[in-house]
C-alpha cells in the first residue's frame, strides 16, 4: 500500500480521535458512521446517503435554558443524556451582568461522535460543538442591555440541537449544494428531494417537449403554473413546494389589451438591474424567453378559465389593478406568511415556529436590510406598530401576554401597505387581479389572497372542467391527457386536488400544510 497525502490526514484524523477516547469515560461502544469520511469518498458518502439528508441541516429547539429551571434535559444525536441551565452574574461589571450557560453531556451512543448546537436570543446567536462526556460552559460576557437581560431572565436561551450531527451535517450540506447548481446533477437532486420529501412523480412525456402554441386561443385570465427544477430558483421553489404542498414553484397570468395584444403579468420578473419586479410583458417575449432563455428548466402549464368565470371576468378592472402594481418589488414582504397559518400545522419537522425565529434572528445579524424587508414591516402590521425590529417585536409580544408562533399565524390583509407600496408575490398578485375583476364574488370583501398558496390557487374551481373545449393542440401528442394544457417540459405536470375548491369566507386562514400528504380538514 502507497503512502499518501490523504493517508497521513488519516493518520491525524485517527490520532484526535484517539486523544478523544482517552479523555472520554468507555461509556459505549464505537460507531463506524462517525468515521465514514476516513474512507473513499465515494463508499462513505453512498453511505450517508442513507442515513441523512438536506432536512437534517435545519435545527431542533430542544428548550430554553433559564436559571429557575435546571430540569431541562433532552436526547441529543451523539450523547443520550443532556440536561442545561443558567447562572446569571456580573463579572463584567456591567449595568446588567452576563451568564454563563451550563451544559452537561453524558452517555454518547459511541466513543467518537459529537453534538453540534446554536445557542440563541433576540440579540445574538452563536454556536458550540461537543465531544467529551462532561460538564460544559458557554460564556456571555454582557448583556445587550436590559432588554436581553429581561428576555433571558424570563425566557431563557433557546438551544438548537443540529440532529444530523457534524458527519450528517456534512452530508445534508453536500445533498442541499447540489439543489442550487444549474447542472443535470442539480436537476436529479431537485426531483430526488421532491420524490423523497413530498411523494412527487416525475413521469416523462412523450417528445417534443414544447407545444406549438397559438396565442389566439389564449383569454384573459388564463393561469400559467410553472415548475422550475434547477438551478438557483429551482432550488428556492423546491423548498417552497416541500413547506406549501404546492406542485409548481412560480405563475404569471394572461391579459389581453383592448387591441387584442396578448401580454403577460407576472410578479417575479427579473429587471435589468437584477431585481425582482411586477411586469407586463408580451406574451411573444415572455415564451420566447421561457423557450430559449430560462436556464432553469421550467415546466410550463397553462390552466384556461372556465367559460362562465371568464364571462364574468372584468377586463378593464384587472388592467387598472395590473397597471397600478407595474414595477413593484415583488411580494418579499409577505412571502412566508400565506404558508403559515397554525401554530403547528404547517411546519415539517424539525421545522416550528422556535426555529423559525432563530433563522430569522442569525438572517437579522447577517443582512439587516434584508430580514427587514422580508419580515420585520409583516411582524410590524400584526402588531399594529411601526419600526420594531426582530428583538423589539418578540419583546413586544411577550409583553402582550402572546407569543411568536401566534403573531406567525396572524392572516396577512390584502389592503396593507408597506413602504415600497402593496406587496403581492407571483400567485397573490394574480388572485389579487382575479379579486379586482369579480371572479371572486360574492366573498371578495371577506377573502384575504394573500393568504393564499400557488396550491390554494390551483385547486380553486375557477378552471375548464371539460376537455372538448380545451384547445386543440392542448396536450397534443401526450398519452396522459391533463385537465389542463402542459406546454412545456420533460415530465408530466400533476396538480393534485386541480380546480376542486369552492370559495368559501376567510378562506385559507387556517389550513394545515403537512407533507406528505398534505392533508386539509373538511373545513379547509
Amino acid at each position: 500500500m502507497k503512502i499518501g497525502k490523504s493517508s497521513g490526514m488519516a493518520k491525524v484524523v485517527v490520532l484526535v480521535l484517539l486523544v478523544s477516547l482517552s479523555a472520554r469515560r468507555l461509556e459505549s461502544a464505537f460507531d463506524p458512521r462517525d468515521v465514514l469520511p476516513l474512507l473513499p469518498r465515494q463508499v462513505s458518502w453512498s453511505i450517508l446517503n442513507r442515513l441523512h439528508s438536506a432536512v437534517d441541516l435545519l435545527p431542533v429547539f430542544v428548550g430554553a435554558a433559564s436559571s429557575s429551571d435546571d430540569n431541562l434535559q433532552w436526547k441529543a444525536a451523539c450523547f443520550y443524556q443532556n440536561k442545561a441551565w443558567m447562572l446569571f452574574h456580573n463579572n463584567s461589571h456591567t449595568p446588567y451582568g452576563g451568564g454563563t450557560l451550563h451544559l452537561k453531556v453524558s452517555n454518547a451512543h459511541s466513543w467518537s461522535c459529537m453534538d453540534l448546537y446554536i445557542f440563541a436570543t433576540p440579540y445574538r446567536v452563536t454556536w458550540d460543538y461537543y465531544l467529551l462526556a462532561r460538564e460544559h460552559t458557554l460564556e456571555i460576557k454582557a448583556w445587550e442591555g436590559k432588554a436581553e437581560y429581561e428576555y433571558v431572565k424570563n425566557h431563557g436561551l433557546s438551544i438548537f440541537l443540529l440532529q444530523a450531527g457534524m458527519l450528517g451535517t456534512l452530508q445534508a450540506l453536500w445533498e442541499i449544494f447540489p439543489l442550487f447548481t444549474n447542472t443535470g446533477w442539480g436537476e436529479n437532486s431537485n426531483i430526488d428531494f421532491l420524490e423523497k420529501h413530498m411523494g412527487a412523480s416525475f413521469k416523462v412525456r412523450p417528445q417534443p417537449w414544447v407545444t406549438s402554441v397559438s396565442a389566439d386561443d389564449i383569454h384573459s385570465g388564463d393561469f400559467l403554473a410553472v415548475s422550475k427544477i434547477r438551478g438557483r430558483w429551482g432550488a428556492f421553489e423546491t423548498l417552497e413546494k416541500w413547506v406549501s404542498g404546492a406542485y409548481a414553484g412560480h405563475t404569471a397570468v394572461c391579459l389581453r389589451d383592448s387591441d387584442g395584444k396578448l401580454w403577460v403579468g407576472e410578479s417575479g420578473h427579473e429587471n435589468e438591474k437584477g431585481e425582482e419586479i411586477v411586469a407586463l410583458i408580451p406574451w411573444e417575449e415572455w415564451w420566447d424567453f421561457e423557450l430559449n432563455k430560462d436556464d432553469s428548466n421550467p415546466h410550463i402549464a397553462l390552466l384556461p378559465l372556465h367559460p362562465d368565470l371568464r364571462a364574468r371576468f372584468n377586463e378593464t378592472a384587472a388592467w387598472e389593478y395590473a397597471l397600478s402594481m407595474a414595477g413593484k418589488p415583488y411580494g418579499y414582504h409577505n412571502m412566508i406568511f400565506s404558508w403559515i397559518d397554525t401554530l403547528n400545522g404547517n411546519y415539517p419537522p424539525p421545522l416550528d415556529a422556535n426555529v423559525v425565529a432563530c433563522v430569522m434572528t442569525i438572517w437579522s445579524q447577517i443582512q439587516p436590510e434584508y430580514a427587514a424587508n422580508m419580515w420585520n414591516e409583516a411582524l410590524n402590521k400584526r402588531l399594529g406598530t411601526e419600526g420594531l425590529d426582530l428583538p423589539e417585536v418578540l419583546v413586544e409580544v411577550e409583553k402582550r401576554g402572546s407569543s411568536f408562533d401566534e403573531l406567525l399565524t396572524i392572516p396577512e390583509q390584502d389592503d396593507w401597505v408597506y413602504s415600497d407600496g402593496k406587496s403581492t408575490s407571483c400567485v397573490s398578485f394574480i388572485l389579487e387581479m382575479y379579486k379586482e375583476a369579480g371572479l371572486f364574488d360574492p366573498f371578495a370583501s371577506s377573502v384575504q389572497v394573500t393568504e393564499f398558496t400557488i396550491k390554494d390557487a390551483y385547486v380553486l374551481n375557477f378552471f375548464e372542467n371539460n376537455a372538448s373545449r380545451l384547445p386543440k393542440w392542448c396536450n397534443d401528442g401526450d398519452t396522459v391527457k391533463l385537465p389542463y394544457c402542459q406546454i412545456k417540459g420533460k415530465y408530466l405536470m400533476e396538480l393534485p386536488g386541480y380546480n376542486t375548491m369552492q370559495p368559501y369566507p376567510r378562506m385559507n386562514e387556517k389550513c394545515p400544510s403537512l407533507p406528505p400528504k398534505y392533508f386539509r380538514p373538511q373545513n379547509c
